[in-house]
Order: C-alpha cells, then sequence, then structure tokens
C-alpha cells in the first residue's frame, strides 16, 4: 500500500507563509491604515506570483542555490506589488513601517523557507518519507543515477534494484525487462527510471502504460545527444545529472487538485441550497404518483482509483432488474414518462451533487460506469484505466462532445475514453468552466441522445 504525504507539503509551506505575512503586517502596520484589504491584497499578490513563477515547486532534489534563486525571484515582484498598494491606494498619505514590514516578511520567510529544506533533507537522510525506485537499463547513465540514490540519502529515495536483458551477477539485479511488471506489481514501487540508450520506443511506451495504470511515476534518462519533446520536463539531480520527468499531468500539481475540490464544494453547495432544497419535495410526489418505489435510485460506480462508490440519481425508471446491468436505450419500455423528462432535461443527475460533496465525484470529469460495463471497455479500448486517475464527473468533455448516454457501437466508448483523456492530461479551471457552460446549453438545445 503506498502512503504517499508529500503533497501535503505545499499547502502548509502557503499556510505557514501567508501567516507571516499577516502577523507581521498585523503587529507592526500603522494601526491608522490596517484594514481587511491590505491583507487581502498582499496575501492575494503573494499567492498570484507564488503560483506564477513556481515559488513553491520544492522537489527532493532541489538544491540550496536553485531555492536562493526562488526567493530572489519571488520577492523582487511581491515587492513591487506591495509598494504598489500605496501608489494606488494610500497616494499622498505617510504611512509608517512600510519598509519594517517589508524586511520582516523576507527574513521571516526567507529564514523559514531554508529550514524547511534543511529539516526535510535531515528527516529523509534518517530513512522517513522516502520514494521506492527501480531503474531499467544499466548503462553509464543509470549507473549515476543509482550512484546519485545511494550516496545522497537526505534526497529521500530508496533504491531497490535495477533491471536489465543482459544478466548480471549483481546482488541488485532483478531479472530482465519482462519481469519488471510482475516485480512493480507485486511490491510498492513509487518511481521507476529507464535508460532511453537501452531502450526501444516500444518498449518505452509499454512501461509508460504500465505506470499509469499503476500510479507510478516514470523518468526517463537521457542520453546527452537526445532531442526531448516539449510535453517532457528536465530536472537536475546533483547540479549535473540530468532526468526527463514524462507526462507531469495537470493534478500532479496539487494546487490544481485543491482549486478544483474547491470549486466543487461551492458550486455544489450552491445548487443543494437553491435549487435540491425545493425540487426534492415537488419530484417526491410527481414520481410517487407514476410509480412505485423510492424517489432517489442508488447504484454502484467506478470511481478514483476504481474504487466503487455509490452514485445517486432521481428514479427515471420503474423498478427493474436490468438497471445494473444495461443502459436505457432509446424508447425503453423501462422508463417512465416523468423519467423521460428528467433524463431529456439531466435533472436526473442533480443528486449527484450530493455524492461531489461527499467527495466521490466532481463536477466535470470523465462519467463513472457500471463495474460490469468496465471490463467490457477495459479489453476494447488503450488506456481505458487511465480514466481512474481522478473523480468521475456529474459531466465531462466526452458528454458535450456528443458521447453521452447509451454505447451503440465499439468507436462510441473509444471516442468517449478518447475525450476523457485529453481532459486529464490538458485541465484548467476555464475548461471546466466551458464545460459547465456547454452543458446548461446543450440541456437547453435537447440533445439527441438524451434518453
Amino acid at each position: 500500500m503506498k502512503k504517499r504525504y508529500s503533497h501535503f507539503i505545499k499547502p502548509i509551506q502557503i499556510v505557514i507563509d501567508l501567516f507571516i505575512i499577516n502577523i507581521i503586517t498585523y503587529f507592526v502596520y500603522d494601526k491608522e491604515y490596517l484594514n481587511i484589504f491590505f491583507l487581502s491584497y498582499i496575501s492575494g499578490f503573494w499567492l498570484i506570483t507564488s503560483y506564477f513563477f513556481g515559488f513553491y515547486e520544492v522537489y527532493r532534489y532541489t538544491i540550496t542555490l536553485q531555492l536562493l534563486k526562488l526567493l530572489v525571484k519571488q520577492f523582487l515582484f511581491f515587492i513591487f506589488g506591495y509598494f504598489a498598494y500605496f501608489g494606488i491606494f494610500r497616494e499622498g498619505a505617510i504611512v509608517n513601517n512600510q519598509f519594517l514590514i517589508l524586511i520582516l516578511t523576507i527574513i521571516g520567510i526567507s529564514f523559514v523557507k531554508l529550514s524547511w529544506l534543511f529539516l526535510l533533507k535531515t528527516y529523509r537522510s534518517f530513512g522517513n518519507n522516502f520514494r521506492t525506485t527501480i531503474v531499467i537499463g544499466f548503462d553509464d547513465s543509470s549507473k549515476n543515477i543509482i550512484k546519485l540514490f545511494k550516496s545522497k540519502s537526505n534526497l529521500g529515495y530508496k533504491y531497490l534494484g535495477f533491471f536489465s536483458d543482459k544478466i548480471y551477477k549483481d546482488k541488485e539485479y532483478l531479472g530482465n525487462l519482462d519481469a519488471v511488471f510482475e516485480y512493480a506489481t507485486k511490491h510498492v514501487v513509487d518511481e521507476i527510471y529507464c535508460s532511453l540508450t537501452l531502450l526501444s520506443n516500444e518498449q518505452i511506451k509499454k512501461i509508460n502504460k504500465f505506470a499509469l495504470d499503476r500510479d507510478i511515476f516514470l523518468k526517463l534518462i537521457p542520453n546527452s545527444s537526445e532531442l526531448y519533446s516539449k510535453n517532457q520536463s528536465i530536472e537536475y539531480y546533483d547540479d549535473s545529472l540530468m532526468v526527463l520527468n514524462v507526462n507531469k499531468l495537470p493534478f500532479d500539481f496539487a494546487e490544481n487538485f485543491y482549486l478544483k475540490r474547491f470549486f466543487d464544494i461551492l458550486f455544489s453547495i450552491f445548487v443543494c441550497l437553491f435549487i435540491l432544497s425545493w425540487l426534492i419535495p415537488i419530484l417526491w410526489v410527481i414520481v410517487k404518483l407514476e410509480s412505485e418505489g423510492p424517489l432517489v435510485f442508488k447504484q454502484g460506480r467506478e470511481g478514483l482509483n476504481g474504487k466503487e462508490f455509490t452514485c445517486y440519481k432521481f428514479r427515471s425508471m420503474r423498478m427493474n432488474k436490468q438497471s445494473n446491468e444495461i443502459h436505457a436505450a432509446k424508447n425503453d419500455i423501462r422508463v417512465t414518462k416523468v423519467g423521460a423528462f428528467l433524463r431529456k432535461t439531466s435533472m436526473d443527475e442533480l443528486p449527484q451533487f450530493l455524492n461531489v460533496l461527499l467527495g466521490d465525484m466532481s463536477v466535470v470529469g470523465p462519467r463513472p460506469h457500471l463495474e460490469t460495463l468496465s471490463l467490457e471497455y477495459q479489453k476494447d479500448v488503450d488506456n481505458y484505466l487511465k480514466r481512474h486517475i481522478v473523480k468521475p464527473g456529474i459531466t465531462g468533455l466526452a458528454q458535450i462532445g456528443g458521447y453521452r448516454g447509451e454505447i451503440k457501437k465499439r468507436s462510441d466508448i473509444k471516442n468517449r475514453v478518447r475525450l476523457d483523456i485529453f481532459y486529464i492530461e490538458n485541465w484548467s479551471f476555464f475548461l471546466d468552466i466551458k464545460i459547465i457552460l456547454q452543458t446548461v446549453l446543450n440541456i437547453f438545445r435537447g440533445e439527441e441522445k438524451a434518453y
């Protein structure tokens, strides 16, 4: 079982830095001018600049010099924004302690930032907060990364061994390239390092697909003559040792995860308070008058990492034994008259905002499938399981792209998965907003597959 807690480090650092900025300002700033607007301004400006300049993009291989560069860049822009406030909102006013606040803030945050790096490296040097690694291929480049893992325990890497088609008597030799998949399935492996010199493109693709399915980070050890894709980010270990980071997805960044979750909660609370609060009692009467059974239909669906959760919907069918086996089809005799209206307007999906609040779903994401159907789709579609690395959504890019509802032919599910994966790899907050707006427009326009 993987227990990764490193994703908590960045949010904690952000909270500490904001606390330092606000507590210094509160106690030092001229009380005549102190107000919530100024505190909000400098906090917001700090967050915006830190996001754009990657102030919190500090990794276990980040060296002190890189950290100092981040501090200088961040404070240069923060100083500009700090004095801009007085030029715009306090023009002509004499505000005491401006420079004292700035100096104390720079000293405080710099001290905490450098101390944090030192303490983390010390903590990792004792064998804590480590990532388990294996290396595929055994050439000079691979040997350099292995040497680094062994010599610098403060980086927090636990090296397990290497794989190669050439047989070695070395105790760290774990088998040939085909043995990688079985080993990484049976053991906890956080990162795989592959030599580009010794592996073919097909082998890299195969390992990449396996790593994505198993939630393992894949890193490529390049040769100096290689050309690199713009989608690959370069990382430097120990100043000169270069490694390529593969498929760094938007949700690998903690700030994107928290932004999406924050929006999900706010949007869902709004829907629950202003729509579901009065709609539920009305629908309870109408649905009960037409057919027997509960208002809310509960069904097991596949969620994050393939884990099953209970998905809620307004019941649109008469009670039947096939509801957990097949999707609704056009002119389906199981659908009630009220249910047809609910499906046409997508109102049957509204209870899923409760799923969002519970943390099982997101407002936007790949639609959750029945486990029985999911097993069939996995056989037909490559990378199908990649959909499970994010929470399923009430609506999604595939749904507004015309691939909602019933799957009639193999191309339907292939196109749906293609759009789902495009969404995962290219997510942005504004893409979510665009999908939500398009979903609302489609409801009013009417959709051919909304049955």
